[in-house]
């Protein structure tokens, strides 16, 4: 397993947390391993759905006592989950992504005013919500800033024919002018590389956390803790990364001549942590060829078919993989491909694919490759999410320590 359950978990005051468009359950899992282990997984997809009860079913950690709802989150009642700890998900992201059409908040599937629907009416001590980079690009980062705005003042709400530039106007001037009335937050966003945070991929997303101004609560963005630079040291300073993975020398890649300019002027850091690479993800994994599927691991089996040509190459063994898409065989640059040591390229096993996004080994994904792939595609890496979620749960831990203290 890549991962255990943190120190003591069962002794920690009981956190509730509302997930929605929870999807195969990446950041789900994240907050349950930080501490919210009283969760609710809303999602409207059947197969997402089918994948959390089936690990339900088979008693893996954490999700064998959250409570499973398929169902469409524009139709639930939020006020029944008033004042829980977290309220998390991400909403559909293909309105913004950067690969997609994006028609932003013209797309039948944006999702943002549900979320600032939930807040308002369930009133979250705090909320997570991750989303694609594209939020940030130039057509789009109005329109975030207005979102922004939303969560910050969830009570002021857009009146009839109000456009949403007013809306948001009106929600500056109440927030500038320190005037707002009724539940309010305090809401931060940034982007964050899964890379830099232990998950074997290059993975850029957009994260924004709230929590309530009525309570003393304080949050940070994780710091980075990898880095490529000390993955470089790894390779060509120290030799250490293929020492590690018994790669012979006349094996090796050798260091670009730009990387090595870089080595002989890089001032060292405190990240002392390597990004880590597809070849560590999937270390220990069975090999899986044609005609061959391993019974030791789920979800790991071949899918033939895959084809490299120009500018659709794969992901190098040596590298932290491209961003993983919830696309079929044909995505646009061959994420879903790892070329191996001796060039040729196959498309990527599910269980390869959910070691890069960090899934634990024994969390089984329920459909065929595609349906697997689109799921793990969309979801967030649990290692990335854990990090952003842990200082929340640490907080609200202490906070509801101190309610209890109080009571007694």
């Amino acid at each position: 397993m890549h991962h255990n359950a943190p120190p003591q978990l069962s002794q920690m005051p009981r956190l509730r947390a509302l997930e929605l468009c929870v999807g195969a359950g990446g950041l789900a899992i994240a907050a349950a391993r930080a501490g919210f282990t009283d969760l609710t997984a809303i999602d409207i997809h059947g197969s997402a759905c089918d994948t959390l009860r089936k690990n339900k079913g088979l008693g893996v950690e954490f999700v064998k006592d959250w409570t499973i709802v398929e169902a469409d989150i524009r139709d639930v009642d939020y006020a029944y989950y008033r004042n829980i700890d977290l309220l998390s998900g991400g909403p559909p992201c293909q309105p913004f992504s950067l690969g997609g059409k994006r028609q932003g908040r013209n797309d039948e599937r944006e999702m943002f005013p549900e979320f600032i629907r939930a807040v308002r009416e369930a009133k979250p001590k705090s909320f997570v919500i991750e989303n694609v980079k594209g939020l940030l690009c130039r057509t789009t980062s109005p329109y975030l800033d207005y979102i922004i705005h939303q969560l910050r003042l969830p009570e002021y709400r857009r009146e009839k024919r109000e456009k949403w530039k007013e809306h948001r106007a009106r929600l500056e001037r109440v927030y500038t002018g320190g005037k707002g009335e009724g539940t309010q937050y305090r809401v931060i966003k940034q982007v964050l590389n899964g890379a830099d945070y232990g998950v074997p991929q290059r993975r850029e997303r957009v994260f924004i956390v709230g929590v309530r101004t009525d309570l003393s609560l304080e949050y940070n963005f994780p710091l980075a803790t990898h880095s490529a630079e000390s993955l470089w040291r790894d390779k060509w300073v120290t030799g250490e990364y293929w020492e590690r993975h018994g790669i012979p020398k006349h094996k090796r890649n050798e260091a670009p001549p730009a990387v090595i300019a870089k080595l002989e002027s890089m001032v060292p850091t405190n990240i002392t942590q390597s990004w880590r690479t597809v070849r560590d993800a999937i270390r220990g994994l069975p090999f899986v060829g044609m005609g061959r599927t391993c019974h030791t691991f789920p979800n790991h089996f071949f899918n033939p078919g895959a084809r490299a040509y120009k500018g659709h190459s794969g992901s190098l063994l040596d590298t932290p993989a491209k961003t993983i898409k919830a696309g079929h065989n044909g995505v646009p640059g061959g994420e879903n491909m790892i070329r191996l040591d001796d060039g040729s390229v196959r498309y990527f096993t599910v269980r390869e694919c959910a070691r890069l996004q960090t899934f634990p080994d024994d969390w089984v994904f329920d459909g065929s490759w595609c349906g697997c792939m689109r799921q793990i595609g969309n979801a967030v890496p649990v290692k990335l999410g854990e990090v952003v979620a842990a200082p929340l749960a640490q907080s609200l831990q202490q906070l509801v320590a101190q309610e209890a203290a109080l009571r007694d």
